[in-house]
């Protein structure tokens, strides 16, 4: 599963101090050339200074609570991220212009957690980020009517009960890394652009049919035995890596799909893939491949990852890779028997034209 980075805007900080920020305009007006228009100055100014009452970033202060910070009306992002807080400060309640909150890596509870549901101030709020924190059920989140992003990885939530109740505005949704062992209460997110719920105890690929704009689906590390994507077809990427698959079968509808991670299941077969003729990234690694099969009309192909597979021979790989011998750019095939066959750098060199990396080599 690839790594969620901070999904706040970087701007300018309300640590930016008032002292530095004259020392900015002293030199400014020093250093400004003959003629300039001191209003246009001033604007830019007060432009940073707008800017700076709108996004409070306090990453990584180890704050224990916030009695000793002010939290400005204006404020419209306010991140708290890898702190110590393990209670919500009462005055987040009435910031009314807050857009985005994030109290990712803390020690909120459920009972801590329970104050969001009383938030009518915030009912605008469009991202709402819980990840890394100590609950044991989803937070009160009907309050906010806009909401886009909601994040609870990272916690022990046993289910998806009570997200029914959540905004059918959202566009995101992270539950990875809890205990959630059925997909459930999301038929009404038609808008719906990211599902995260890899890390849990998922058995059954359901109830995805009225997800009709979903883009990405991540499923990896569950116990998921048959694909089963309820006729979608607009999906760009999936990730069903480290489950219980042994067939492929499942994704010939999804012509939309980029991107397509199979990684550590028990697949024998590649199939099911010739229509999928936008796939640019293949994972199939560490499973029981003896073959590569059904792939040669996959003109936008550009990684191939068949490493870990029980792949004898070199000889057919031309063949079988034909639409993208000239696409392709990196390409896995170590620990399987055809990687110790003679010349095996070179000869895939001179099927891949233009490959940049084989395995762990990288070629200028």
């Amino acid at each position: 599963m690839i790594k969620r980075t901070n999904r706040f805007l970087s701007s300018y900080s309300l640590s930016l101090s008032i002292d530095h920020r004259e020392g900015m305009e002293e030199s400014r007006t020093e250093s400004a050339p003959a003629g300039d228009d001191p209003a246009t100055a001033t604007a830019e100014d007060e432009g940073l200074a707008a800017a700076a009452a709108a996004v409070l970033d306090l990453t990584s202060c180890q704050l224990h609570d916030l009695t000793s910070v002010e939290l400005p009306p204006t404020l419209i992002e306010l991140d708290l991220t890898a702190n110590r807080l393990a209670s919500l400060d009462p005055r987040i309640g009435q910031l009314s212009n807050l857009k985005k909150l994030s109290f990712r890596q803390n020690l909120i509870d459920d009972a801590a957690a329970a104050a969001i549901s009383g938030w009518e101030a915030l009912s605008g709020l469009e991202e709402l980020v819980l990840r890394d924190n100590k609950l044991t059920k989803l937070p009160g989140a009907h309050i906010f009517k806009r909401l886009l992003v909601f994040d609870v990885s990272f916690n022990e939530i046993p289910s998806l009960s009570g997200l029914s109740k959540v905004s059918s505005t959202l566009k995101e949704l992270y539950v990875s890394k809890n205990e959630v062992p059925k997909i459930e209460e999301i038929d009404h997110f038609t808008d719906l652009q990211i599902l995260e719920l890899g890390s849990n105890r998922l058995r059954v690929m359901e109830n995805l049919q009225t997800l009709v704009k979903l883009q990405e689906l991540w499923l990896g590390r569950n116990r998921i035995k048959t694909v089963n994507l309820c006729g979608l077809k607009c999906i760009e990427k999936i990730s069903l890596q480290s489950n219980r698959l042994t067939s492929m079968a499942g994704f010939e509808g999804c012509i939309a799909l980029e991107e397509l991670y199979l990684s550590h299941n028990g697949i024998a077969k590649m199939e099911g893939l010739s229509t999928l003729v936008n796939l640019r990234v293949l994972d199939l690694s560490s499973n029981k491949l003896k073959s590569i099969d059904d792939i040669q009309n996959l003109t936008r192909l550009e990684d191939l990852w068949l490493n870990d597979n029980q792949i004898e021979s070199l000889e057919t790989i031309a063949e079988a890779v034909a639409g993208s011998t000239e696409k392709l750019t990196t390409l896995y095939l170590e620990n399987n028997p055809c990687a110790k066959s003679p010349n095996y750098f070179t000869t895939l060199k001179q099927i891949f034209p233009n490959i940049q990396q084989i395995d762990s080599k990288i070629f200028a």
